[in-house]
């Protein structure tokens, strides 16, 4: 079931009557059964996977507290191994199978190990690192245990961020499951407000740029490199809207419900480094990695050039985490080499920086997008052959043909989609006052959802298909 279609649009209004029509001690209950018929929507079999999951895990926390010395790690490293093995069955096995069928090709061996043909479950990442936290914040000590299996449950599976995050920590949201909430005018029109704009975000502009997008990777060697730099704009702006859009639905929908989800992204394209960029985008899964990996690896305690190699290696973990491909995993390396070498000439930079005066913001977030899209090349193409070609013809400005849909109502529409996109968040960005969404004025508050909803009705992709994060 994906949020940019009708029937979740009645589930959700179904749901949430239910859910302030009965009493506080049921509610976990029907929204436990309704985030079970969410997920099972994609594809029912899979919920066997995430209630093995469920069980270890609720055990293994619950062991976890009750045991002492070297128990408690036996118990924390028997939840991690039943986690991660079941991510590297359905996400890694035949990735990791091809590699290595490639290699021994080189010394003309034969792999004779069989190749599995299943579809990965949706959102399979996002829900096992969410339940990953919960087993290490109770071995931390900083959880106490969840003895209600059903609100256990509830955490790993709560539907409006069951798929796509953002993934949650348990001190987080665990305890609101257990706290009454009641109906709130303010919290519901909060709520609607964010839905709204993840929409606008999805359909207007996501499936909108995708288009464009699509048409230009999927027949890259017959366009020019004005059209592939376009459309690698696009791409950025397109994953972008398409995630955020998500996450914003997923909170809208939490918060209707009084229930408040971490926010997952901040306007990313007004950074002025790549690493404000990622203080800024997918929030909850930077941070995952902050605490779990980085920090553990030694952070930034045992001197620079520690520092470094942990950067290096938490990005290409995380490059790894988006796709079971070397592309992502090229990817996560970039950025983390973009990340080490702002560390190394940071004294270098500010001189430059300087140098360009009043007009230097401008110019650090031109160049950080730039060097964003430029980058998210190999996120998107997916082979590592095409990323380079694509480059190429990018950097010598390939004549050929500039591919526009259907000229020009289709390539205005992604203009009009980037203009309103990057409106809203630049006034959000430095004028939070006079934010259309949260206007102080009723008339202009209402005449911008007005215009939302037309611009939605008239220039909005409404057979865009699922999300793209799913995959993931």
């Amino acid at each position: 079931m994906v949020f940019n279609s009708l029937i979740f649009v009645l589930f959700f209004i179904l749901v949430t009557t239910f859910y302030f029509l009965l009493p506080h001690k049921y509610r976990w209950a029907l929204l436990l059964l309704a985030s079970s018929i969410f997920y099972m929507y994609f594809l029912p079999i899979y919920i066997l996977i995430l209630g093995f999951t469920i069980c270890i895990d609720y055990y293994a926390g619950v062991f976890i507290a009750k045991a002492k010395g070297n128990a408690r790690r036996r118990w924390l490293v028997l939840s991690i191994i039943a986690n991660v093995g079941v991510l590297a069955v359905f996400k890694y096995y035949n990735f990791l199978n091809d590699s290595l069928t490639t290699f021994l090709g080189l010394f003309n061996y034969y792999n004779s190990i069989p190749f599995l043909h299943i579809l990965l479950p949706v959102g399979l990442s996002f829900h096992t690192f969410q339940a990953m936290s919960y087993t290490i914040e109770v071995y931390r000590k900083n959880q106490e245990p969840e003895n209600h299996f059903g609100i256990y449950a509830l955490y790993v599976m709560f539907y409006p961020q069951l798929v796509a995050g953002p993934i949650e920590r348990p001190q987080n949201i665990l305890h609101q499951f257990h706290e009454k909430k009641r109906f709130e005018y303010a919290q519901v029109t909060e709520g609607l407000k964010l839905i709204l704009w993840g929409f606008v975000k999805k359909i207007i502009v996501a499936d909108r740029l995708a288009i464009y997008t699509d048409a230009v990777y999927g027949n890259y060697q017959h366009h020019s490199g004005v059209s592939m730099i376009i459309a690698s704009f696009f791409f950025i702006f397109q994953i972008y809207c398409d995630f955020s859009g998500y996450s914003d639905i997923a909170i809208g929908c939490a918060r209707v419900m009084g229930i408040n989800l971490m926010t997952n992204f901040r306007r990313p394209f007004f950074a002025k480094s790549i690493q404000e960029v990622w203080q800024r985008w997918h929030i909850s899964l930077t941070t995952w990695f902050r605490d779990y990996v980085y920090f553990p690896l030694g952070g930034s305690r045992k001197g620079k050039v520690i520092l470094l190699r942990n950067l290096l290696i938490v990005f290409a973990i995380s490059g790894l985490w988006h796709g079971a491909g070397w592309t992502f995993v090229i990817w996560g390396l970039l950025n983390g080499t973009v990340l080490v070498i702002e560390h190394l000439m940071s004294p270098v930079l500010r001189k430059v920086h300087a140098f360009f005066g009043i007009f230097q913001n401008g110019v650090r977030i031109f160049f950080t997008v730039s060097l964003f899209v430029a980058m998210a090349v190999f996120f998107r193409a997916p082979k590592i052959d095409q990323s380079w070609a694509m480059l190429k013809a990018m950097f010598t400005l390939k004549p050929g043909h500039i591919y526009k849909g259907e000229p020009p109502t289709a390539f205005a529409y992604c203009v009009f989609a980037l203009v309103l996109l990057l409106s809203v968040e630049f006034i959000q960005e430095y004028f939070p006052k006079h934010d259309p969404m949260n206007h102080q004025r009723i008339a202009v508050r209402y005449g911008f959802y007005t215009f939302l909803v037309t611009a939605l009705l008239m220039t909005g992709v409404f057979n865009g298909g699922q999300f793209v994060y799913f995959q993931f």
